[in-house]
């Protein structure tokens, strides 16, 4: 049911359903899984796929073991292995009249302000065009990444910047359990939780720290982020063919659900920024269109105080200098000084260039009543 509501779902895949224990490539799998992509998108969905596989299927390329190779080398490694994984996802995917195109992210790239807008601004124009992003994490730069294996969270973040509604994780276990289940007989599997903090107070987490690629600790880790940003996450086992099928059919996993909405997660988030970098001073006009719902054009901009970047917190002036709305700037200081009250067809002959045509979109906009 929560699948088929979501309109924007992130699928992570880790390198254990991809290779298995002997370093065979599960093609089989693989082509199963691009059948339900092709699904979910005849549906309208719009999918990210966040994939682990760069160091496994460069050791096999290489011929190397895994578990003894050091991070320096696991760099190289990851290099080698690029190339292969994505050309695995392209020649299934390509059976499927997939497109694909791949981004390739650090845990960084999505925790800096500047650096995750422009991350979300690719993919939003990657839907456009109609192809599937696949992310991978960048480890051939990456440190902690690769030591810690740490794939749940970026593609957590990746959910949380694409203002995604659902994130699957699909691991080599069926969800959380109140006990490990490779251990304890008596063990349940947990179907849904609506309240992350008090309802894993009585799970043994440290008793699962091992349970799941990567770990269980990294996936409720995954699960607070998305619980923040308005989005639902699901753990699931990925192992069976068509395993996206599966949840929808048998819903025999996990599902974390979130108690806010994206947009009010979101524009939480702004309202409470302690110190915006600087203000912008509107005319009475641009106030009615705010106030009406839509987003702050340039021709409505009468002054730009203080210095700050594109996707900085900013303090919206009315005429009379008080405070109406706080947002996120499209634009840099810099940039609306030179666009200051002109029409957005004019934006890209006097700036070379041209992004989006809002000042402050209206979904990165609060009004202070």
């Amino acid at each position: 049911m929560y699948l088929k509501n979501s309109k924007v779902i992130v699928i992570k895949i880790g390198s254990s359903l991809l290779v298995d224990d002997k370093k065979r490539i599960r093609k089989k799998w693989l082509q199963s899984f691009a059948k339900d992509i092709k699904k979910l998108r005849s549906n309208g969905k719009k999918i990210i796929i966040v994939s682990s596989g760069a160091i496994a299927l460069g050791c096999k390329k290489m011929n190397y073991n895994k578990t003894n190779l050091k991070l320096d080398k696991s760099q190289a490694v990851a290099s080698i292995g690029q190339i292969e994984l994505m050309n695995l996802f392209s020649q299934i995917f390509s059976k499927f009249r997939l497109d694909i195109s791949q981004i390739l992210l650090t845990l960084d790239d999505t925790e800096e302000r500047r650096r995750s807008i422009n991350a979300k601004r690719t993919l939003e124009n990657l839907f456009k065009i109609d192809y599937i992003p696949i992310v991978n994490e960048n480890d051939t730069i990456a440190t902690s990444e690769i030591k810690f294996g740490d794939n749940d969270r970026l593609a957590s973040r990746v959910a949380q910047i694409t203002n995604a509604d659902t994130l699957v994780l699909l691991s080599d276990v069926d969800g959380l359990f109140t006990k490990n289940p490779k251990k304890y007989k008596n063990a349940e599997l947990i179907k849904e939780v609506r309240n992350l903090r008090k309802e894993i107070k009585n799970v043994d987490i440290k008793g699962m720290t091992k349970l799941g690629s990567g770990g269980m600790n990294t996936k409720i880790e995954a699960a607070k982020i998305c619980n923040l940003a308005g989005c639902n996450m699901v753990i699931a086992n990925g192992l069976n063919l068509n395993p996206i099928t599966q949840i929808e059919k048998k819903n025999n996993c996990t599902w974390f659900l979130s108690k806010v909405t994206k947009l009010h997660a979101r524009k939480k988030w702004i309202i409470s920024s302690v110190s915006p970098k600087g203000i912008l001073v509107i005319d009475e006009g641009a106030k009615k269109a705010l106030i009406n719902g839509k987003s702050l054009l340039a021709a409505g901009i009468k002054k730009v105080s203080g210095i700050f970047k594109k996707g900085d917190h900013i303090k919206i002036l009315d005429n009379k200098q008080k405070e109406f709305a706080r947002g996120l700037s499209s634009f840099s200081s810099e940039e609306i000084n030179k666009i200051i009250g002109c029409h957005s067809n004019e934006i890209e002959n006097i700036l070379g260039y041209v992004s989006k045509s809002e000042v402050v979109h209206k979904d990165d906009m609060v009004k202070i009543k």
